[in-house]
């Protein structure tokens, strides 16, 4: 079995494209599983138990999952990755099972994105100058990088990726590759690009067309401290992250007038209907502004 295991995650990386990060999730998640048939059955499931596996023992598994206190979201990823799991055993080993079809998720509540106020935003620039007033260089990399998260909508991962090549030239649009190798175009705005070019002026290192742009005061590639300083700093709600940014970038131009659809392909995302959580954003902050301004609206109370 465990051969099987590095052959389905050598199938992740390889052929379906997946991030490392994704990667451990879907080992995490398959090994849980064959602990539970362990546990559940008395003896470690052979390839061909698999195949002889019933509604019973899946939904026992989801049932287990949830006496140990993890979430629908982290069960449902769980699924996720077993059914994931299963295609692989069907197409590659001959492992077939029609029983896992027949599980249903569990219901994932949809939490509203929390965008962070552009004042906050605002804010961040003269908090990084006192941050790191001793070292000009690392200001400008964190400000450059707050700046490309606001202003392109990346995720962090995306951003800490792109490498000097990327950016020669100063291209009017960035060729972002996103989840599951997916790739889109994203413009970059002039604001952007000024606080880039002032970064890679004054960083000491990290100047060849291969080098990840944005690297750590000892020359390795960033980790997500930057914001999470900021947010100390600043003394912002624990919402205020990395994705919070891109998820101000899509709030800020679904309020100014962006279609769902030119929205969802700056963003990267695979689903309209991840994309359409953003319009339920913008209607609590309408649904405000209404309770707050309308003469009529404490008369509903």
């Amino acid at each position: 079995m465990e051969n099987i295991v590095a052959d389905f995650l050598d199938y992740l990386t390889g052929v379906k494209n997946y991030s490392s990060h994704t990667r451990t999730a879907y080992e995490s998640d398959v090994r849980d599983f064959l602990a539970f048939y362990e546990r559940f059955n008395g003896t470690s499931p052979f390839p061909s138990d698999l195949s002889r596996v019933d509604t019973i023992c899946f939904r026992s598994f989801l049932a287990d999952r949830q006496r140990r206190g993890l979430s629908p979201k982290s069960t449902a990823r769980a699924l996720s990755s077993l059914r994931g799991f299963y295609k692989f055993l069907a197409k590659n080993h001959g492992v077939k099972n029609d029983a896992i079809t027949l599980i249903s998720s569990p219901r994932v509540p949809r939490k509203l994105s929390k965008a962070i106020d552009p004042i906050d935003v605002e804010n961040m620039h003269d908090a990084i100058r006192e941050i790191d007033a001793r070292e000009p260089w690392i200001a400008a990399r964190d400000w450059a990088l707050v700046v490309l998260l606001f202003g392109c909508g990346l995720r962090i991962s995306e951003a800490l990726s792109l490498r000097n090549h990327d950016i020669m030239g100063r291209p009017a649009v960035l060729r972002i590759l996103g989840k599951g190798g997916k790739e889109r175009l994203v413009p970059v705005l002039p604001a952007v690009w000024n606080a880039i070019d002032k970064y890679i002026s004054a960083r000491p290192y990290g100047n060849m067309p291969d080098d990840e742009i944005f690297r750590s005061v000892r020359g390795l590639p960033m980790a997500e401290k930057v914001v999470e300083s900021l947010r100390h700093y600043l003394q912002l709600p624990d919402y205020v992250t990395p994705h919070a940014l891109r998820h101000t970038f899509a709030t800020a131009l679904l309020s100014d007038g962006a279609d769902l659809r030119s929205l969802q392909e700056l963003l990267g995302h695979s689903s309209l209907s991840t994309t359409q959580l953003y319009t339920k954003v913008n209607m609590a902050e309408i649904s405000n502004i209404y309770a707050a301004a309308h003469p009529r609206a404490k008369d509903a109370d």
